[in-house]
Protein backbone atom coordinates (compact mmCIF):
# COMPACT_ATOMS: atom_id res chain seq x y z
CA UNK A 1 0.00 0.00 0.00
CA UNK A 2 2.83 2.39 0.81
CA UNK A 3 4.23 1.92 -2.70
CA UNK A 4 0.88 2.44 -4.40
CA UNK A 5 -0.14 5.61 -2.52
CA UNK A 6 2.40 7.94 -4.21
CA UNK A 7 1.43 6.61 -7.65
CA UNK A 8 -2.27 7.24 -7.04
CA UNK A 9 -1.64 10.71 -5.63
CA UNK A 10 0.16 11.68 -8.83
CA UNK A 11 -2.71 10.63 -11.12
CA UNK A 12 -5.39 12.73 -9.42
CA UNK A 13 -7.09 9.82 -7.67
CA UNK A 14 -9.25 10.84 -4.75
CA UNK A 15 -11.35 8.50 -2.62
CA UNK A 16 -15.04 9.13 -3.21
CA UNK A 17 -15.94 9.80 0.43
CA UNK A 18 -12.82 11.80 1.32
CA UNK A 19 -12.95 15.54 1.95
CA UNK A 20 -12.51 17.46 -1.30
CA UNK A 21 -10.14 20.33 -1.91
CA UNK A 22 -13.04 22.75 -1.38
CA UNK A 23 -13.72 21.26 2.08
CA UNK A 24 -17.05 19.67 1.11
CA UNK A 25 -17.74 16.04 1.85
CA UNK A 26 -19.79 13.71 -0.32
CA UNK A 27 -21.98 12.70 2.64
CA UNK A 28 -23.10 16.32 2.97
CA UNK A 29 -23.92 16.57 -0.73
CA UNK A 30 -25.77 13.23 -0.66
CA UNK A 31 -28.07 14.62 2.06
CA UNK A 32 -29.32 17.21 -0.44
CA UNK A 33 -30.83 14.52 -2.69
CA UNK A 34 -34.61 14.13 -2.49
CA UNK A 35 -35.97 10.78 -3.66
CA UNK A 36 -39.28 11.09 -5.50
CA UNK A 37 -42.06 8.63 -4.58
CA UNK A 38 -41.99 5.31 -6.45
CA UNK A 39 -45.35 3.48 -6.81
CA UNK A 40 -45.94 0.01 -5.36
CA UNK A 41 -44.60 -1.99 -2.44
CA UNK A 42 -41.27 -2.74 -4.12
CA UNK A 43 -40.99 0.87 -5.27
CA UNK A 44 -41.47 2.04 -1.69
CA UNK A 45 -38.83 -0.45 -0.57
CA UNK A 46 -36.33 0.90 -3.15
CA UNK A 47 -37.16 4.47 -2.10
CA UNK A 48 -36.69 3.69 1.60
CA UNK A 49 -33.32 2.07 0.90
CA UNK A 50 -32.24 5.12 -1.13
CA UNK A 51 -33.39 7.58 1.54
CA UNK A 52 -31.48 5.67 4.20
CA UNK A 53 -28.40 5.53 1.95
CA UNK A 54 -28.44 9.26 1.24
CA UNK A 55 -29.46 10.66 4.63
CA UNK A 56 -28.54 7.86 7.02
CA UNK A 57 -32.17 7.67 8.09
CA UNK A 58 -32.46 11.33 9.04
CA UNK A 59 -34.04 14.25 7.26
CA UNK A 60 -32.52 15.57 4.07
CA UNK A 61 -30.82 18.95 4.06
CA UNK A 62 -31.90 21.76 1.75
CA UNK A 63 -32.82 19.86 -1.40
CA UNK A 64 -30.61 20.55 -4.40
CA UNK A 65 -31.20 17.36 -6.38
CA UNK A 66 -34.21 15.15 -7.16
CA UNK A 67 -33.78 11.45 -7.85
CA UNK A 68 -36.54 9.97 -10.00
CA UNK A 69 -36.82 6.19 -10.28
CA UNK A 70 -39.23 4.11 -12.38
CA UNK A 71 -39.33 0.37 -11.79
CA UNK A 72 -40.53 -2.63 -13.78
CA UNK A 73 -41.04 -6.07 -12.25
CA UNK A 74 -41.31 -9.52 -13.80
CA UNK A 75 -41.23 -13.16 -12.71
CA UNK A 76 -39.83 -16.01 -14.76
CA UNK A 77 -40.29 -19.71 -14.08
CA UNK A 78 -37.09 -21.68 -13.69
CA UNK A 79 -36.33 -25.30 -12.84
CA UNK A 80 -39.39 -26.73 -14.61
CA UNK A 81 -40.08 -30.34 -13.61
CA UNK A 82 -41.16 -33.04 -16.05
CA UNK A 83 -44.74 -32.55 -14.93
CA UNK A 84 -44.58 -28.96 -16.21
CA UNK A 85 -44.68 -27.42 -12.73
CA UNK A 86 -42.14 -24.72 -12.00
CA UNK A 87 -40.06 -25.58 -8.94
CA UNK A 88 -38.32 -22.25 -8.84
CA UNK A 89 -38.79 -18.71 -10.02
CA UNK A 90 -36.63 -15.70 -10.68
CA UNK A 91 -37.87 -12.25 -9.75
CA UNK A 92 -36.42 -9.49 -11.93
CA UNK A 93 -36.43 -5.81 -11.00
CA UNK A 94 -35.43 -3.16 -13.52
CA UNK A 95 -35.07 0.45 -12.39
CA UNK A 96 -34.50 3.41 -14.68
CA UNK A 97 -33.28 6.45 -12.77
CA UNK A 98 -32.20 10.03 -13.29
CA UNK A 99 -30.72 12.59 -10.94
CA UNK A 100 -31.88 16.14 -11.66
CA UNK A 101 -30.17 19.30 -10.40
CA UNK A 102 -33.06 21.52 -9.27
CA UNK A 103 -31.50 24.93 -9.90
CA UNK A 104 -31.36 24.45 -13.68
CA UNK A 105 -33.35 21.20 -14.17
CA UNK A 106 -30.40 19.45 -15.84
CA UNK A 107 -29.95 15.71 -15.62
CA UNK A 108 -26.70 15.04 -13.76
CA UNK A 109 -26.73 11.28 -14.26
CA UNK A 110 -29.19 8.71 -15.58
CA UNK A 111 -29.08 4.99 -16.06
CA UNK A 112 -30.65 1.61 -15.54
CA UNK A 113 -30.11 -0.92 -12.79
CA UNK A 114 -31.20 -4.55 -12.97
CA UNK A 115 -31.38 -7.19 -10.26
CA UNK A 116 -32.56 -10.79 -10.23
CA UNK A 117 -33.40 -12.84 -7.17
CA UNK A 118 -34.27 -16.53 -7.26
CA UNK A 119 -36.79 -18.18 -4.98
CA UNK A 120 -38.50 -21.56 -4.63
CA UNK A 121 -42.07 -22.19 -5.75
CA UNK A 122 -43.50 -23.85 -2.65
CA UNK A 123 -46.70 -25.82 -2.00
CA UNK A 124 -47.76 -23.66 0.93
CA UNK A 125 -49.41 -20.44 -0.25
CA UNK A 126 -48.04 -18.44 2.67
CA UNK A 127 -44.51 -19.81 2.17
CA UNK A 128 -44.69 -19.05 -1.56
CA UNK A 129 -45.80 -15.46 -0.92
CA UNK A 130 -43.12 -15.01 1.74
CA UNK A 131 -40.42 -16.41 -0.57
CA UNK A 132 -41.42 -13.99 -3.33
CA UNK A 133 -41.51 -11.07 -0.92
CA UNK A 134 -38.02 -11.94 0.30
CA UNK A 135 -36.82 -12.08 -3.31
CA UNK A 136 -38.41 -8.68 -3.97
CA UNK A 137 -36.68 -7.21 -0.90
CA UNK A 138 -33.29 -8.60 -1.94
CA UNK A 139 -33.69 -7.22 -5.46
CA UNK A 140 -34.82 -3.83 -4.14
CA UNK A 141 -31.79 -3.60 -1.85
CA UNK A 142 -29.42 -4.52 -4.69
CA UNK A 143 -30.95 -1.98 -7.08
CA UNK A 144 -30.91 0.75 -4.43
CA UNK A 145 -27.25 0.06 -3.62
CA UNK A 146 -26.33 0.27 -7.28
CA UNK A 147 -28.26 3.51 -7.82
CA UNK A 148 -26.80 5.05 -4.65
CA UNK A 149 -23.26 4.21 -5.75
CA UNK A 150 -23.77 5.66 -9.22
CA UNK A 151 -25.36 8.83 -7.83
CA UNK A 152 -22.47 9.20 -5.35
CA UNK A 153 -19.96 8.82 -8.19
CA UNK A 154 -21.71 11.54 -10.20
CA UNK A 155 -21.96 13.89 -7.24
CA UNK A 156 -18.33 13.30 -6.20
CA UNK A 157 -17.28 15.03 -9.43
CA UNK A 158 -19.22 18.15 -8.38
CA UNK A 159 -17.83 18.23 -4.81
Amino acid sequence: MALIAPLLAGCGFQPMYAESTTGAQLDDVMRTVSVAPIPGRVGQRVRNELIFATTGGGYSDATQYRLEVAIRESVQDTFVARSGEAEGRAYRLTAAFKLIRLEDETVVVSGKSISRAAYDNLDSTFADIRARRDAENRAARTVADDIQTRVAMALSRDV
